[in-house]
């Protein structure tokens, strides 16, 4: 490999602090030419920081700062490599890149840094994509979820999943091979039991992808309801401030807007929708098509009810167009809540949803609110909690978190599945010690031990540069 040097932090707004990070074979030859100390570059002691001068292309000094060695193989990357530490100013940063450059580096790509990791065994493909996970987190738990996984929660947790397959094919192989040795021999019911364990681990596993999945990327969640109900109030009150317009004319809310607000412990992908209402103005009917886009895209909806209409003969085409509203919400299958509004109007009261529209399915709760005076939020953020619970905190790292895991874990499942149903049927080990292998494959392209280049290119493509 060749050597590769980029900006880690700082680089484009001003910053007290800035980091350059560099990696290869002629790592600690090229920051010798870069910076200067009372010692040559390559003979200061590893992982200490050192202070000294950082000189640009023509040798003069650009700045005063740190400098920290890295020896490979006990390094980020499993390579030589450095840190730069200088004052965050981008013309430094770009100056002492160009220095590096000119002393024999080249630009790194994105999550080239981390794909060195992996290539020299440094991290498995489940820490590496912890890396992004972490850098990308939006939330303590999320944060918290990465860093274990970084750890090698997962990897610790596909662990006995391994060893239950391994043991079981390896026996039987090496007494097919050496059949004059005394080796035991692994039978129908050993290998079926061994199955079964990996089987129900798989299971297990596959059963946090909603919480992993939750965790890394939030819940989409739609605000649905019928003109001036208080939809954009309703954001406006979750995200602590005016992101949407307020007014009393209904169909202020031409498009969907989004925000991402932390309720109840849970991120929600907050999606204001236009009111669902038959119209003629063209572009009021293009948000109010948006919106039941929105609402069959959704993971989560809000039915927001105006809790200050009046029931009277005045108003039955506002309850006839709610009903509708709430059996289409029904309809979709999701988790909904049902937020009746303006309690700050009206006083709180309870209600339900059967009072509204008797065919209609229950929400997941019904509740008052007040986005002026804030009433009925904690009960709202409860709600959200309920629906979307985080878990038992000592799974952390443990979760599968998006689609590429889940995938891979599913067809070591199905292998299993497949192994067992063989041995049970008649069949003989051997037969079901293929689809043994086929599960062994699948949880190494998980942990990148036999995944397709493909698949690592696609990965470390979502990196920043110098990560």
């Amino acid at each position: 490999m060749d050597t590769i040097a980029a900006i880690a932090a700082g680089g484009g707004a001003p910053s007290a602090i800035g980091v350059v990070r560099i990696s290869g074979p002629d790592c600690f030859a090229a920051c010798g030419r870069v910076f200067r100390s009372a010692r040559p570059f390559g003979e200061l002691e590893a992982r200490r920081m050192v202070l000294g001068e950082f000189l640009d292309r023509e040798g003069r000094v650009l700045d005063r700062g740190l400098a920290v060695r890295f020896p490979g193989p006990r390094s980020y990357t499993g390579e030589d490599s450095a840190e730069f530490h200088c004052h965050g100013s981008p013309v430094v940063l770009r100056e002492v890149l160009a220095a590096l450059f000119a002393a024999g580096a080249r630009q790194a790509g994105p999550g080239e840094f981390t794909k060195r990791a992996f290539l020299n065994g440094r991290l498995d493909l489940t820490q590496a994509e912890a890396v992004i996970d972490l850098i990308d987190a939006e939330t303590a738990a999320a944060a918290r979820n990465a860093a274990a996984q970084l750890d090698g929660g997962l990897r610790r947790a596909l662990e006995p999943i391994q060893e239950a397959l391994l043991d079981i094919t390896s026996r039987f192989y090496a007494v097919v091979d050496y059949p004059d040795e005394d080796i035991q021999d692994a039978g129908p019911e050993e290998i079926a039991a061994a199955l079964r364990q990996a089987g129900g681990a798989l299971t297990a596993l596959l059963s946090t992808c909603k919480r992993g999945k939750v965790l890394k990327r939030g819940v989409r969640t739609a605000i649905v309801g019928l003109p001036n109900a208080g939809k954009s109030s309703l954001l406006n009150a979750l995200a602590g401030y005016e992101r949407a317009i307020v007014t009393d004319i209904p169909g202020t809310t031409r498009d969907t807007v989004e925000e991402s607000v932390l309720c109840g412990g849970v991120l929600l992908r907050l999606i204001d929708t236009a009111g669902l209402r038959e119209t003629e103005d063209q572009v009021e009917k293009l948000g109010v098509e948006r919106s039941r886009r929105a609402m069959e895209e959704a993971e989560l909806i809000l039915l927001v009810r105006d809790g200050a209409a009046e029931d009277c003969p005045e108003n039955r085409a506002h309850w006839e167009a709610e009903a509708l509203l709430l059996n289409q919400v029904a309809r979709t299958g999701k988790p909904w809540l049902c937020i009746e509004s303006k309690s700050d109007l009206t006083g709180p009261r309870a209600f339900s949803v059967g009072l509204i529209q008797k065919d209609a399915n229950n929400p997941a709760a019904c509740l008052c609110v007040s986005s002026v005076t804030g009433y009925g939020l904690d009960k709202l953020e409860n709600a959200v909690a309920a629906l979307f619970p985080a878990g038992d905190p000592g799974e952390a790292g443990s979760l599968l978190t998006d689609r590429r895991q889940e995938e891979a874990a599913d067809r070591a499942r199905a292998a299993v599945r497949r192994a067992l149903e063989a041995l049970e049927n008649g069949l003989t080990p051997d037969a079901a010690l293929t689809d043994a292998e086929e599960a062994l494959d699948a949880i190494g392209e998980l942990t990148g031990r036999t995944a397709k280049e493909e698949i690592v290119e696609r990965i470390f493509s979502r990196f920043c540069v110098g990560k």
